[in-house]
């Protein structure tokens, strides 16, 4: 059996840098060799694009940048190309592609950026699209495609542009504290406040518009956050719910990745029917946003038993210890199954 070349993205010019990091480690450790030619593609804090040789663990410990197993590499946009240019001194190599795996959380790697490159060098893409990578990273655009699918979302209000303290206040009359003041395109949780009273407002609004040109406030919702695996492209496979258990505040970037202050139930502690009623309206969003491949969609379960949307990641953390692969081995499948039929969801359409 001929095997496939995959380019693993990782890294990248994003906030979320060192997580690309430990998910592309555990991708690439995971994918069986003799189906697979992995080539890792590295994108560095500075934006070098560098092709990677050298030992998967320098990934892990970000200094595989530095070593002597790398070469300026870059996808060419060349549908005829279809791969990596690869530059060694006066000489240029050329690498075919099967397909691109982008391990890129955040801006400029999860919201349809690198997507619309692969796009154009006509190279199967693993995961969302463009349309669908850039409608999740916009929590204004996916908030109104997913309520007029049926499925409540978070009274907010959204800000085109900074404003002053006597507009906010006026623009925010309507809704009721505690408030989440969030960018409105932005992951991983960078630049969210959550905010008890108005004398907060002000000095929130500007952290969110620091990471964002928009910024969105929302009212929070008096329940826990659960979420839910999805893979597929026509077909969907659903995982196990989970749940995600605050001492305080809010699940924040570093409770994300050291659960400092959280815990998170795998599955989490509710009866079958709200979790069958969960795992539903998950599919519904996943379909509503175009999504394709995997996304792991974020809901808050209220002290009413009421789902109510939060977000979709769709390049979620990717490790063996994170979220989306252990809802999925609540159903049965191990990391490595996930990886591989990722590859082929995305290889099947081309």
């Amino acid at each position: 059996m001929k095997r496939k070349t995959v380019a693993v993205l990782f890294g990248g010019q994003s906030e979320e840098y060192e997580i690309s990091l430990q998910s592309a480690h555990s991708i690439i450790e995971s994918l069986d060799s003799e189906k697979y030619l992995v080539i890792p593609l590295g994108i560095t804090r500075d934006g070098r694009w560098l092709k990677y040789d050298g030992d998967i663990d320098r990934i892990r410990d970000d200094s595989w940048s530095e070593s002597d197993f790398c070469a300026p590499a870059v996808i060419s946009p060349d549908r005829y190309t279809h791969g990596i240019l690869v530059s060694d001194g006066d000489r240029t190599t050329t690498l075919p592609l099967d397909a691109a795996f982008p391990v890129l959380h955040g801006k400029n790697g999860e919201d349809g950026s690198v997507q619309g490159l692969l796009s154009i060098a006509g190279i199967p893409c693993v995961g969302c699209g463009i349309l669908s990578s850039a409608l999740c990273m916009d929590k204004d655009a996916a908030h109104k495609l997913v309520r007029a699918a049926g499925v409540k979302t978070p009274d907010a209000v959204v800000l085109d542009a900074p404003a002053s303290d006597s507009e906010l206040a006026d623009r925010t009359s309507s809704l009721r504290y505690p408030l989440f003041v969030k960018p409105v395109n932005a992951g991983s949780s960078f630049g969210i406040t959550k905010i008890e009273n108005p004398s907060e407002l002000a000095e929130a609004a500007r952290l969110a518009f620091r990471y964002d040109r928009k910024a969105i406030i929302e009212e929070a919702i008096d329940g826990f956050e659960v979420g839910c695996a999805v893979l597929g492209n026509e077909t969907l496979t659903v995982g196990e719910v989970d749940e995600i258990e605050l001492s305080h505040g809010f699940f924040d970037y570093a409770d994300k990745y050291t659960n400092r202050t959280s815990k998170i139930h795998m599955p989490a502690r509710i009866d079958a029917d709200t979790a069958s009623r969960i795992k539903r309206a998950a599919a519904v969003i996943y379909r509503a946003l175009d999504c394709r491949g995997f996304a792991r969609v974020d809901m808050f379960l209220t002290s009413g038993n009421e789902i109510v949307f939060n977000e979709v990641n769709t390049i979620p953390g990717f490790t063996y210890q994170s979220r989306y692969p252990n809802m999925l081995k609540g159903i049965g499948m191990t990391f490595a199954q996930i990886a591989d039929r990722l590859i082929e969801l995305a290889t099947e359409e081309s």
